[in-house]
């Protein structure tokens, strides 16, 4: 979600260009009982990121390693539970810092090699001994998120890693060795990016040779040409000229085999082509429909998908890129100043709620009981005058060519907001900036961004995965420093009973509404639409759809 796309890749163009074509042609026109439809092109909002799970952040990377890669553990189908993946159980010694986790036995990567306990130890080793651009948080993003940092930090900022050792006891026993009890573990183990490749593979491409420089990162060529996973769909060509990525049914998976044979995923950044697509039979699905379409497209008997609400939209306030904004009377300010239920009401899709926390109610550790700033526009501008900012004026950066299950229209939301401000007397300067890697890059790094929003849909059901993520340290994006919460969410992180962990995340969410680093905005359930004759895909609440259940109706 917050990382630029390659700069390179890769491979047939003609091939990817005429397949997109002749298999949308194809799937309208078997109708008459012929060879039965194997090819689904999917229409996507926005390239993919990279194509190595470990350096993917953006909905779209990830969406293509849930289909090509594994995890040791996974969430359950349609849900947030962890259930078995590449591992068949796991436990936690006494202590609950050294976990054992039983491997499936029998799977091979895409490149005929074995997957065992010695491959897992090869990826978290790679991961763990990471230097130089792989320290990068734009490179890394996940393994910072959830293990903090490396075997040797090359940066000042980072903390101590979680991680410790991976220890392969027998070709399907290993044992993985923390530095401390988390709540992490091993729930986090179902992010992509902890997804298992192969180890001959990323040896043989150079997998972790990340070049250039933080500002221009290059990627190796496994990344963007030979991603090489266990899962039921293999990596076939990403033609970025012509915005495809296609992936092929791997016929050696060893579990349920892949219905479709093809699945090629369409870049169509304008939401309205993407639904013309689907209309016209161009494309058999889409993704982030469009509030106003979902009952259009479902009264026209297309197969409409919504997700639970498990995402956050918010508005990020940056201190250090205005001195005015370290002083939290006018943050409260800015957070009275915006009509929130409006936005919700206008711009986003049945369902979808005004943000009372950092994380949607459906995690356990929420907090109704916390600071609430309801529209005020008085209040607004007491509040400002009260912190002699009453002339205060703020660079609010947007996204533009892109949609996110967060957030359907960047710049109608902008809009909104920024008339808000105005409202109360501050003046905005909008900047708008491509989503990746302009955007993306501009509001996580530096100080030259005052206000913007992001968002972020949860990887697994625990409030350390929304909250934490955010505000656990220091992080570029809100610009601040209080060591007072960062101590208070490593000791909630390290509370082994659950009932007692979910009480501090309840003072957590309560202590960063009183702090107010930002305005949480809305919780959305975004839909996914596919073709009148495709079916057998279940929606997820983590975007965690599986392309290989789904088929044409005969």
């Amino acid at each position: 979600m917050r990382a630029p796309r390659p700069k390179a890749a890769i491979a047939a163009v003609a091939v990817a260009a005429l397949a997109v074509a002749g298999c949308a042609e194809s799937n309208r026109d078997d109708t008459s009982g012929g060879s039965k439809k194997d090819t689904l092109v999917f229409g996507v909002a926005g390239d993919p990121k990279v194509l190595d799970p470990s350096f993917a952040s953006d909905g779209e990377s990830l969406r293509f390693a849930r289909q090509v890669f594994e995890t040791l553990v996974r969430p359950e189908e349609g849900g947030t539970k962890v259930t078995p993946g590449l591992a068949e159980s796991w436990t936690p010694d006494a202590a609950g810092t050294t976990w054992t986790f039983k491997l499936r036995s029998g799977v091979k990567f895409h490149d005929g090699t074995e997957f065992n306990a010695e491959a897992v130890c090869a990826n978290f080793d790679r991961w763990y001994n990471a230097k130089g651009l792989m320290q990068s948080p734009d490179v890394t993003p996940y393994w910072q998120d959830v293990m903090g940092g490396f075997a040797k930090n090359e940066r000042d900022d980072l903390p101590p890693s979680l991680f410790k050792a991976c220890t392969a006891k027998d070709a399907t026993t290993v044992d993985l060795a923390f530095t401390r009890v988390s709540s992490k573990i091993p729930a986090a183990l179902m992010l992509p990016s902890f997804s298992m490749q192969s180890p001959k593979a990323m040896e043989q491409y150079d997998a972790s040779n990340v070049g250039g420089t933080a500002a221009d990162i290059k990627y190796p060529s496994y990344a963007t040409e030979h991603p090489t996973g266990t899962g039921p769909f293999k990596f076939k060509a990403w033609d970025v000229a012509n915005k495809t990525l296609t992936i092929e049914r791997n016929d050696d998976y060893t579990g349920p085999k892949a219905k479709l044979k093809t699945i090629i995923f369409k870049t169509i950044s304008d939401e309205n082509a993407r639904k013309q697509a689907l209309r016209s039979g161009d494309i058999q699905g889409y993704d982030l429909v469009g509030p106003a379409d979902v009952e259009p497209l479902k009264s026209e008997g297309f197969n409409m998908l919504v997700r639970p609400a498990f995402n956050i939209l918010y508005l990020a306030i940056n201190q250090k890129g205005n001195p005015k904004l370290a002083d939290v009377k006018v943050r409260q300010a800015i957070a009275y100043a915006l009509n929130r239920q409006a936005l919700v009401d206008s711009k986003l899709p049945p369902g979808a709620k005004v943000g009372v926390n950092f994380m949607p109610d459906t995690v356990e550790g929420f907090n109704g009981d916390v600071a609430k700033y309801d529209y005020n526009q008085e209040k607004a501008k007491q509040l400002l005058a009260e912190a002699g900012a009453s002339n205060l004026s703020l660079r609010f950066h947007y996204p533009t060519e892109v949609t996110r299950p967060y957030m359907p229209n960047p710049k109608d939301i902008f809009e909104l907001l920024s008339a808000d401000l105005k409202a109360v007397g501050i003046k905005v300067e909008g900047i708008p900036l491509k989503w990746s890697p302009d955007y993306l890059n501009a509001t996580t790094s530096g100080t030259k961004h005052d206000l913007h929003f992001l968002g972020w849909t949860g990887d697994y059901g625990d409030a350390y995965n929304f909250i934490g993520t955010m505000f656990d340290r220091p992080k570029d994006e809100w610009g601040f420093n209080n060591k007072a919460l960062f101590d208070q969410f490593a000791d909630a992180d390290t509370t082994a009973d659950v009932t007692a962990r979910n009480e501090k995340y309840k003072a957590l969410n309560k202590a960063i509404m009183d702090y107010l680093p930002g305005v949480p905005i809305s919780h959305s359930p975004p839909a996914i639409v596919f073709g009148k004759d495709v079916t057998g895909i279940k929606a997820s609440p983590l975007t965690d759809e599986r392309f290989s259940t789904g088929e044409f109706k005969s």
